[in-house]
């Protein structure tokens, strides 16, 4: 160990015997420490960078799913197949629309305000 290692340890230990520690948020309760297995050793900075500017996974497949839906919608020939999908897009922009509301972030949601209501009318 280096001289600046042992100082700092010296401190520490001070600061610890003098119960400095002891009034600070979440003493003594178990640390919260996210489980980033799943993810790939070179996207876990990325995907911490992501999650803390508020982009969840959830969030993030909903938008693929929208778009896979409007792209098979552009392709559909079959009516009831194209009122079905449509109904599902409608599902899955109000959900993403509802996540997006409860973060706080901005949406267009104003295009979705009045169609929401007609769609909780309906289902109601």
């Amino acid at each position: 160990m280096d001289f600046s290692m042992v100082v700092s340890e010296d401190r520490i230990k001070r600061a610890y015997k003098d119960g400095e520690f002891e009034n600070l948020p979440g003493y003594g309760k178990p640390l919260n420490l996210e489980d980033l297995s799943a993810v790939p050793e070179n996207l876990r900075m990325a995907y911490k960078m992501l999650k803390n500017a508020g982009f969840s996974p959830e969030e993030q497949r909903l938008r693929q799913e929208v778009m896979s839906i409007e792209d098979l919608i552009r392709t559909c020939e079959n009516p009831e197949e194209k009122s079905r999908l449509n109904q599902e897009l409608s599902a899955k922009l109000l959900k993403y629309n509802k996540i997006m509301s409860s973060r706080g972030a901005r949406t267009n949601s104003s295009l979705f305000k009045n169609y929401e209501r007609k769609i909780e009318k309906k289902l109601l």
